[in-house]
Order: structure tokens, then sequence, then C-alpha cells
């Protein structure tokens, strides 16, 4: 009978059939396949070889001077999980990054560096360290630097997500900036307040508001450190919005900030969204399945879907943290186990 299966099998792969009863077991599994490994980058490395990067292309040459962030599982492809793209971005004095749009939404976490700018759909906001910046699907953009010191950021975007769908545009702007017609602070005002124009109406799925001053982040932190309870596996955490419909502030990249005590240990967690962090502050380590990884301000490391990991940290440490989780949550698939025990 074996021979006959086989024979069979043959027969209709001439004509692009395969059975299902075949591979059935690896097509739906009883748990998810993890994928990508656990890794960290230590930033006073990553620093080294973007300043050296400045010396050899300039901004306008490069478009973008970035070096990727990528998965020791997934070398070659440009991503740092399974769906997102991590890359450290540098702008020297007097660089100007050339304005263009793209199918991807686009994150700006900034690490080192005041007084640079984004300029985002004919908005200019000033960047500042911990500050979170969305660059929204098909909007105009471009960077630059007017003062005297090295900036460096950090990108995520969604370009997995988007290349999965088939989905990709990009377009350059023509000219290095685009024309700015409001002025810095306007979107913050007008969405960021609690009040809303009186006949807005979204342009689209992401936050109007695109820059997420850090300093109003922390000041959130530091007022729950002594107002909330601490949860058992994040500390507190926080997860930024859309100020228009409550949700996610990014309809495809899910982020977060959290504050980890002095002395603090979390409880064992996993979930199915794979997780990059950037530490903003203080230093700590985190033990995700087996491995332990020590961090301190600036250095990033991911973390695996459905990967038992906890953090453990000596002093004040805030995360910054961004994910798929948001995707998986339209789709009704995201799903965590929280561990009641101690590791």
């Amino acid at each position: 009978m074996q021979q006959v299966r086989k024979s069979y099998y043959n027969k209709i792969s001439a004509d692009n059939l395969t059975p299902l009863w075949e591979i059935l077991h690896a097509l739906v599994t009883p748990t998810p396949i993890i994928k990508g490994k656990p890794a960290h980058w230590d930033y006073s490395v990553l620093r080294k070889h973007l300043m050296e990067a400045g010396t050899l292309i300039t901004a306008e040459e490069a478009i973008r001077r970035v070096l990727i962030l990528e998965n020791p599982e997934f070398r070659g492809d440009s991503k740092i999980t399974n769906s997102l793209y991590a890359g450290l971005q540098l702008i020297l004095p007097g660089e100007v990054a050339p304005s263009h749009r793209h199918s991807q939404s686009a994150l700006r976490f900034i690490i080192e560096g005041s007084g640079a700018y984004t300029a985002v759909d004919g908005e200019k906001t000033i960047m500042h360290p911990g500050d979170f910046i969305i660059t929204p699907a098909w909007t105009w953009h471009d960077h630059g630097s007017e003062v005297n010191e090295p900036v460096i950021w950090l990108d995520g975007l969604d370009i997995e997500l988007v290349h999965f769908f088939g989905a990709g545009f990009a377009e350059d702007l023509g000219k290095p900036m685009q024309d700015v017609s409001r002025p810095e602070g306007d979107a913050l005002a007008r969405y960021g307040s609690g009040l809303l124009p009186i006949d807005y109406k979204p342009k689209n799925l992401n936050s109007p508001v695109f820059n997420y001053p850090y300093t109003r982040t922390r000041e959130a932190l530091e007022t729950l450190r002594n107002a909330a309870e601490w949860d058992p596996w994040h500390g507190i955490k926080l997860k930024y919005v859309n100020p228009i419909t409550g949700g996610w502030a990014m309809p495809s990249i899910a982020t977060s900030m959290q504050l980890l005590p002095k002395d603090f240990k979390t409880l064992p967690y996993r979930s199915t969204d794979a997780t990059v962090y950037v530490v903003v502050e203080g230093s700590g380590k985190t033990v995700i399945g087996d491995q332990t990884f020590h961090w301190k301000a600036h250095d990033v490391f991911t973390i695996p879907n459905w990967t038992f990991h906890y953090h453990e940290v000596p002093e004040d440490a805030v995360l910054f943290s961004y994910s798929d989780r948001v995707v998986q949550e339209k789709i009704g698939i995201w799903r965590e186990e929280k561990s009641p025990v101690s590791r």
C-alpha cells in the first residue's frame, strides 16, 4: 500500500496537488512554532560601528544611514523578529535624510542626542532621547540635524508584514525636505490633550499624535509608582494609544513603556508576539528560556514568541518595547501565559 500511495502522490504532484493528511501535523501544531532566537546588542558596540559608517557614507548618499539589527536565525532577511524590522540610524550635524514615503509603517525611538528633527506629513518635530515617533504608512517624512552632536535612534518597521501581503510601494519626494505647513507641536495640541477638533475625522488608522515625548511618558510612570500596584509580570507597563480610539497607537505595531523598580524580579511570562526591547534607563538582566542576557542603557534585545522569560533589575529600569501584538489581537490569535511561580 505504501508504494501505491507513493505512486499516487507522484501522480497528483504533476498537477500541483499535495495530500493534506501527509502534512497536517506540520501545518496545525498543538503549540506555536518558535521563530527567531533570543538576541542582545550592546549599544557601545553598535555605536562604534554606526559612527564609523558616518565616516564612510553620507546620509544623502545612503538615503537612510542605518545598520540593521538581524536576528541570528534570520541573517540576510533584514528582520529582528519573524514579522518586524529594527535598525539604528545616525544623523550627523548639518545632514538631511531626504524625504520619501512608503507603504510600511515606521516608528522612531530616540536613543542618543537632542535637537535633530523629523518632519512627518507637513509638521516638524524636535527629537529627544526616549521620544516615540510615528511615521504612518504612505506619509512623507524626512530627518535632519541643525545641532552639533550626532543623533541616533532605532527604526522599527512592519516590513515583513507588508512583504507578506505583497503590498509595498515607495516614492521619493524629489527634493530633500518636504514643505512644513503646520507649526511644531500642532498635532500634540490638537489631539494629545484630551481634546479634539469638533469635526475631526481620522485620515488613517494611526494615532494623529505622532510624537509621544518621553518627558510625559516618564512622568506618568513615576506617578503610578506610588499610586498603582506593581504587576508581578510587568512592573508598571503602559501602552501607547491612539487618543481617537483608545487602541494601540499604530495599526500594525504595538508599542509600550515599562518601569521596573530597584531589586524587582518579574514572574515568568510568555506570549505569542516576539518582542523587541530598548533599554531607556538603568541596567539588569533578562532570562530568556535557558539564556541570560545582561543589559544596560541603550542596549537592544529581542525575545522570541512563546518563550518564557523574566526580568531582574538591581536599580530602577525603564524599557521600551514593540511587537506585532496589535495584528494578532485583530485576527483573534494573540495569547499569553503568566507563570505564578518564580524561577
